[in-house]
């Protein structure tokens, strides 16, 4: 029996930013089970993105109250791109140097988000990257402004459209025996525990059927 979790974000969310305790909160409570996490990149278009940072400070002013955190997210990364492809392609670009956990995309978030550095530049993101998880710098940046990195974060980014999700952060669950959940917009563990532990257990049910009585007639 398997669970596998795909949490699908753009690293200048700030919903994905709350969300990310919430993601390592689940990792460390199914760290022993038999449960796959991933992450891939949605990237927010133009439709999405503050249109100032006035415009930005209100939407952090709201979100910020209702995850009641004591800091105030920074405005100071928006340099009014319709996307923002630099943080998120360095973010991907690190998988290729075995960076697969979540040490880039959380370095770049706090540099942007928390200090308000421009991370929408490409040097600023490959620097935070590169200190966070030990990578050549210029590898990173060739890696990252590659046509390989770009196609990659446009098929997720695609692919998420295709679930019918429309906010970030969204999940999406699934286990071996076909059960599938998309959960979009959602910031806390307790309801993508909820789901993981109900597949868990059918998933072990129909193991438990399997070893009392085989699979199923072939006619």
């Amino acid at each position: 029996m398997s669970v596998k979790i795909t949490y699908y974000l753009d690293v200048l969310s700030s919903w994905c930013y709350w969300a990310e305790p919430a993601w390592t909160e689940l990792k460390l409570r199914y760290a022993k089970a038999p449960v796959e996490f991933a992450w891939k990149i949605a990237l927010i278009d133009e439709s999405g993105m503050s249109k100032s940072r006035l415009q930005a400070d209100w939407f952090y002013r709201r979100s910020g109250t209702i995850v009641r955190s004591p800091f105030m997210l920074h405005s100071g990364w928006l340099t009014h791109s319709k996307e923002y492809l630099p943080p998120n392609c360095v973010a991907e670009a690190a998988k290729d140097f075995g960076v697969t956990d979540d040490r880039v995309r959380l370095a770049i978030m706090e540099a942007g988000m928390r200090e308000g550095q421009h991370v929408g530049e490409w040097d600023i993101s490959v620097a935070v990257a590169a200190k966070a998880a030990g990578i050549n710098a210029t590898a990173l940046l060739v890696k990252a402004q590659s046509p390989e990195i770009e196609k990659r974060v446009r098929a997720t980014t695609a692919e998420f459209h295709t679930l019918q999700m429309t906010q970030r952060p969204a999940f999406l669950v699934e286990n071996n025996i076909g059960d599938r959940s998309a959960i979009s917009g959602l910031a806390k563990a307790a309801p993508l525990a909820a789901v993981i532990d109900a597949m868990l257990e059918d998933a072990a049910a129909y193991a438990s059927y399997a070893a009392h009585h085989g699979g199923p007639p072939a006619s």
